[in-house]
């Protein structure tokens, strides 16, 4: 867990370039407990500051002479090679916030500045960027450790293997037997499990208003916890939407429901959307990797950026839906980090510039051409090399 002492002791950079809000930020952080607050007026020196310091938090201002913020997060993004930029930005408009976001920020600040809102912001963020650096230390070790363990006796590998037999059998009971058809679309879905068997699932199911919910999920941990989560969350979806509750209430209550009976570090990333036959909906995305929307009109791809936090992590988080629309020919495609995470022999990530390519120059075929590229492309690239997360992705395609 992270304790209120390391919070309070993570590097913080303020980025603003003029001198009087640099000075009034400093001294409301300071203020509120923050020891180690650096700072800086120039935009063109922020990459060079958080590659040299690795900073928990830059408080970063978006309109800035020479440079703006949002060029300053695009820097960032090459030093970050896990994608997570620990940015709050601060803005006086409002039509910037949202598109702070789908650039990668995590939050912003209004401008004229309120302690009490730059105090709770910082402190949230913070703990999340601590959270997630344990949370990956955590599972290096775990993935490490399960490797080098060799277990001492007969009796206890064959207990070990049992349990996970069981647990494949629980996760591969989630997953639909067979694919449904939805008027006017194609549906493609892909999983495979590690070795050690992951939390990864998807799921459709048919709604009474005519619309159809897909969901892609990937739950923390491995083994048998992660399946039983795995199966409480997809039981608890299900049963809220088959009571007609809104898909922004549905991740509410499923959130309240693993803050209470979760462990403290189990977590679930995912991507929820719906979609009536015209191919109009909406879509969610808890802390999930970005999904990608292929236009067909334009052959441009879309970035759907998760915008809300974890479930299970933080009881006071709130989920909202954002518009989604399909056309005839447009191709969505959700996957699991396991995907751009995959490594060959020499270590290299699959990476998300591959996927975009595949989804370039397949999707004017269509999805089974995008599904079919992407099984043997990742075939290829990790040449049967043992993976540590499950691999799993779905292909929505607008066929009408």
């Amino acid at each position: 867990m992270v304790r209120a002492a390391d919070i309070l002791n993570a590097k913080i950079l303020v980025v603003d370039d003029k001198e009087a809000n640099v000075r009034l930020v400093e001294g409301m952080l300071r203020v509120a407990g923050y020891t180690s607050v650096s700072s800086t007026t120039d935009p063109h020196e922020v990459c060079e500051l958080h590659r040299e310091n690795r900073y928990g938090l830059i408080l970063l201002d978006l309109q800035m002479s020479g440079m703006d913020g949002f060029q300053v997060m695009e820097g960032l993004k090459k030093i970050e090679a896990d994608g997570y930029l620990p940015v709050i930005v601060i803005t006086a408009q409002p039509d910037h916030k949202l598109r702070a976001l789908e650039a990668g920020a995590k939050d912003f600040v209004s401008k004229p500045f309120d302690l009490a809102e730059l105090r709770a912001r910082v402190h949230n963020i913070l703990e999340v960027r601590l959270l997630h650096l344990q949370m990956k230390e955590t599972v290096r070790e775990l993935e490490a450790s399960r490797e080098v363990v060799r277990l001492k006796t007969l009796e206890e590998r064959k207990k070990m293997e049992q349990e996970l037999a069981l647990a494949q059998e629980t996760q591969e009971s989630l997953l639909p037997r067979c694919l449904p058809q939805f008027e006017n679309f194609h549906i493609h879905a892909f999983n495979n499990p590690t070795r050690y068997v992951g939390g990864d699932f998807y799921d459709f199911l048919q709604l009474s208003s005519g619309e159809w919910m897909g969901v892609l999920a990937d739950v923390s941990g491995k083994g048998m916890s992660a399946a039983l989560l795995s199966s409480m969350v997809l039981g608890a979806l299900s049963m809220e939407f088959r009571s007609r509750t809104p898909p922004q209430e549905v991740l509410n209550r499923v959130n309240q429901l693993l803050c209470e009976k979760s462990l403290p570090y189990q977590f679930v990333t995912l991507f929820l959307f719906l979609l009536a036959p015209n191919g109009v909906g909406q879509f969610i995305s808890a802390g999930h990797n970005t999904a990608y929307l292929f236009r067909s009109a334009t052959s441009k791809i879309e970035e759907l950026v998760p915008d809300a936090y974890f479930l299970g992590m933080f009881d006071f988080a709130s989920y909202q839906s954002r518009t989604l629309h399909l056309n005839k020919g447009d191709i969505l495609v959700v996957y699991s980090d396991g995907l751009t995470d995959a490594e060959n022999p020499q270590q290299e990530m699959f990476g998300e510039k591959r996927l975009l390519e595949i989804i370039q120059q397949e999707a004017p075929s269509g999805s089974h051409a995008v599904e079919r590229t992407i099984l043997n492309v990742i075939q290829d690239f990790t040449q049967g090399m043992p993976q540590t997360d499950d691999i799993t992705f779905v292909v929505v395609e607008k066929s009408h």
